[in-house]
């Protein structure tokens, strides 16, 4: 078994074990009992002790079933004989493990090992009192690992569907829940889907891990085309501004141009990465694209030829995404050097660098009006892990950071001003979660959580009350924003 069972099956064990060895009478245990038993015997029960099969609750734990060495105390107790006014709170070893049950004394507030009767026939699942005050908890006879399974999914189904609590910036705690039933269109892909970017107001273009980009209807749910041309996963789209055309960069090394209404096969080919195509950016005027990679370089093409006109090359600059700056001849990119730097198209030279972060940058977005610009940060358990606002005005200074997501932030985009009556922003993240923040106070206006879905691995404006998120487990998700209750982000279907 892990390490991680080992840990749980021990310390976690261990600790609930003390905090109620100590805390007998506490309100939070006394109005809890049941539930903190059965989470108690679900932690001691992911503790493994090989070449010994445990004996069902309940059962005697001998010398038959355990090996030497089994079955010891939890929290580095001793065994000591069983009194009469001992209860039963945990159960040591498990998952094919060696059984010890191990009972708490109110007098001594120490465990011990009692022989216990076997269980009596019939006798499924029910909690009773046995004589002297013992009280014994019985399963059906099953598996170490399928009982311990049942405990936790027990435990799952409670908190599944409770409210997501977070905090904001002012310290006021909000509670949001998902209630609706989301709609299930046919999917897109069969496999991860890496990015999903809109191509016009009802039609978006993915791509992932079946080597497909997809056009799809997302306001019928239906597939419009799928292209194929590359050998390996896709991993960025950039769509061509009031077109039919799109572009796709995979790990193959190459990028593809694509036409909707054009023959099946690629329109345009660009080769020239040592390495995986992990930015993208196109003009405003669709002349130029610009591509970059974890080769270090940068490369201008000229979309009509083909040709690359420019070429970059930085350093340990490992490009994580680019974005081109609307009506102006910029291009912003982000790195895995931790930089967000500002290139200028013309000769391909390096504008501007802001202010290093302290971790990986993987994503960037610039608003309409081509004055701000938003980056994204990695992370986990909270480090790192926020959205940062920078003004890209000639004083290019830091203005707002967004703060509130565990897991490394993959996606950010400046949403339209119908969505609500403040500027805001949405980010996305491997934690499952999609954030709006207000974009002025950096204070998180609402969390939605996809549970089932997996790190979302990107996100996208469908129209003006319209998130498209991509996901690793269930596809795209369509969010729409509610204004029945107030602000709120609601998940109405997923392809």
């Amino acid at each position: 078994m892990t390490f991680i069972q080992y840990f749980l099956g021990d310390f976690l064990g261990g600790t609930a074990f003390l905090a109620f060895c100590r805390f007998p009478d506490s309100a939070i245990f006394g109005q809890n009992l049941p539930l903190l038993w059965n989470l108690i015997i679900a932690l001691f029960q992911l503790e493994n002790r090989p070449g010994c099969s445990g004996p069902g609750l309940g059962e005697m734990a001998d010398g038959r079933n355990c090996s030497s060495g089994a079955g010891r105390a939890p929290g580095g107790f001793s065994r000591n004989s069983c009194p009469s006014d001992a209860r039963l709170v945990a159960r040591g070893g498990g998952m094919g493990g060696c059984g010890a049950w191990w009972l708490l004394t109110p007098s001594t507030r120490r465990p011990c090992r009692p022989q216990l009767p076997t269980r009596p026939a019939g006798c499924r699942g029910h909690i009773f009192q046995q004589p002297q005050g013992m009280l014994l908890l019985w399963s059906p006879p099953c598996k170490v690992l399928c009982r311990s399974c049942a405990v936790m999914g027990k435990l799952q189904s409670k908190l599944k569907h409770s409210a997501y609590k977070y905090s904001r910036p002012d310290g006021i705690l909000e509670e949001r829940i998902q209630t609706k039933a989301c709609q299930e269109y046919s999917p897109a892909h069969v496999d991860t889907v890496s990015v999903v970017a809109a191509l016009s107001s009802d039609l978006c273009v993915s791509g992932g891990k079946d080597k497909t980009a997809v056009a799809y209807d997302w306001k019928t749910g239906n597939v419009v085309r799928r292209f194929r041309g590359h050998e390996r996963e896709i991993t960025k789209i950039a769509c061509v501004h009031r077109s039919s055309q799109f572009f796709s960069a995979s790990r193959d090394r190459m990028v593809m141009m694509w036409d909707l209404h054009g023959p099946s096969q690629p329109r345009q080919q660009f080769s020239g990465h040592a390495m995986v195509v992990t930015g993208l950016a196109v003009s405003p005027d669709s002349s130029q694209l610009c591509t970059g990679s974890r080769d270090n370089t940068l490369l201008l093409w000229d979309v009509g030829t083909g040709q690359c006109a420019e070429t970059a090359s930085i350093s340990r600059n490992l490009v994580t995404h680019l974005c081109w700056v609307p009506q102006e001849p910029y291009i912003l990119q982000t790195s895995e050097d931790k930089t967000i730097r500002l290139w200028d198209s013309r000769g391909l030279q390096v504008a501007h660098i802001f202010p290093t972060k302290q971790h990986i940058q993987t994503y960037c977005e610039v608003s309409e009006d081509g004055h701000k610009c938003i980056s994204c940060s990695n992370g986990f358990g909270g480090e790192g892990c926020e959205a940062t606002l920078w003004d890209l005005r000639q004083t290019r200074n830091r203005i707002c950071e967004y703060k509130g997501h565990f897991q490394t932030v993959t996606s950010c985009v400046f949403l339209p001003r119908a969505l609500a009556l403040m500027p805001t922003i949405a980010t996305s993240s491997h934690d499952c979660k999609v954030k709006i923040w207000n974009q002025d106070t950096g204070a998180c206006l609402f969390t939605l959580s996809l549970d089932g879905s997996g790190p979302l691995t990107s996100l996208a404006v469908g129209d003006t009350v319209s998130l498209l998120c991509a996901s690793f487990s269930r596809g795209i998700h369509l969010l729409r924003v509610d204004y029945s209750q107030g602000l709120a982000l609601r998940e109405v279907a997923a392809f």
